[in-house]
């Protein structure tokens, strides 16, 4: 995996490789700090760009074993020719430090000092990953017990007994009810409107800022009228420029308004991510066409988007 890692980052950096620590503090401190990730250390995104390991709960030495299951295979061009290469096609680029690093619900973990946070990205991961686990752990009890395990336990033993005539009409009535996590074949958001069970069934609709280009009037005929759509912005993606980043959101906005969604009322605009809801009476006005469903990402976005997924189009394959 270090190889595969190795290889990567030259393609991706070219003349610049030599100078990636550089290249690095450029991009964390002009980009994701002034985006609004400034608890991002410069030690922990830099060993992240060299090494690919984001996160380290023990000590460094313990992290010797390579994680194979980032490695894929992919057909490439190279010299005008196909060829299969294996190697590692993930983010080199922002990290995966935005996705639970940069904002909590604990403040004391975003306090600073001298100016500096006191907390690392990496140690408000832990945190928020942690208690999303407990949460789930949690599933169907009282919230004032979560996190307390002498708590969890009697509660456990009083539903044991509670379970029979006894029963408190109040706490069955509160329980949140069991449910069901299905995870779909790639490539099904194109096929799902096949289906006459997922026409109208889903209340919530996530995309991904690298997804946007399926967002289309098929997929949005699977949400409910009145449901919501939750479209990731690229603010932290760092190869684009500030109007490269308006032109994206504007984008967003066209393809959910033809996916038959319109922007809140009275929304707080967001640099992060772009809601929408579908209209009530929005149920029979989709249309079947190829065209839209199909329509890409803007023009602008392509050769950023494809430095991060087509590394090593024309270069040399890792061997």
């Amino acid at each position: 995996m270090s190889r595969f890692w190795d290889s990567r980052l030259r393609h991706y950096l070219g003349s610049r490789y030599d100078a990636r620590h550089g290249v690095s503090d450029w991009d964390l401190h002009m980009k994701l700090h002034d985006r609004g990730a400034r608890v991002i250390h410069t030690r922990e995104f830099r060993r992240w760009r060299d090494t690919g390991v984001a996160f380290e709960l023990r000590d460094s030495s313990a992290y010797h074993v390579p994680n194979r299951t980032l490695a894929s295979g992919r057909f490439l061009s190279h010299h005008g020719e196909r060829i299969a290469a294996r190697g590692y096609w993930g983010d080199i680029a922002t990290g995966p430090f935005v996705a639970f690093g940069i904002e909590t619900d604990d403040e004391s973990l975003l306090r600073t000092s001298n100016g500096q946070p006191v907390k690392t990205a990496g140690e408000i991961t832990q945190h928020n990953v942690t208690e999303l686990f407990r949460e789930m752990a949690a599933w169907g009890r009282p919230r004032n017990t979560q996190g307390n395990p002498e708590q969890m336990c009697q509660g456990e033993d009083r539903g044991d007994r509670e379970d029979g005539e006894g029963a408190s009409p109040e706490r069955t009535a509160s329980a949140p009810g069991f449910f069901t996590v299905r995870f779909l074949p790639l490539g099904s958001a194109e096929t799902l409107h096949h289906k006459s069970c997922y026409k109208g069934r889903f209340q919530l609709l996530y995309v991904a800022c690298g997804m946007v280009h399926l967002l289309s009037p098929d997929l949005g005929a699977c949400v409910a009228p009145g449901g919501r759509l939750v479209v990731e912005l690229a603010r932290y993606l760092v190869d684009l420029r500030q109007e490269q980043l308006q032109g994206f959101a504007a984008r967003v906005g066209e393809l959910a308004q033809a996916a038959g969604f319109t922007p809140p009322p009275q929304a707080r605009p967001s640099e992060t991510f772009a809601r929408f809801c579908k209209a009530l009476d929005s149920a029979g006005q989709h249309t079947d066409s190829a065209s839209e469903s199909m329509t890409p990402p803007p023009d602008t976005l392509a050769p950023a988007l494809e430095n991060q997924s087509q590394p090593l189009k024309g270069g040399t394959p890792p061997s």
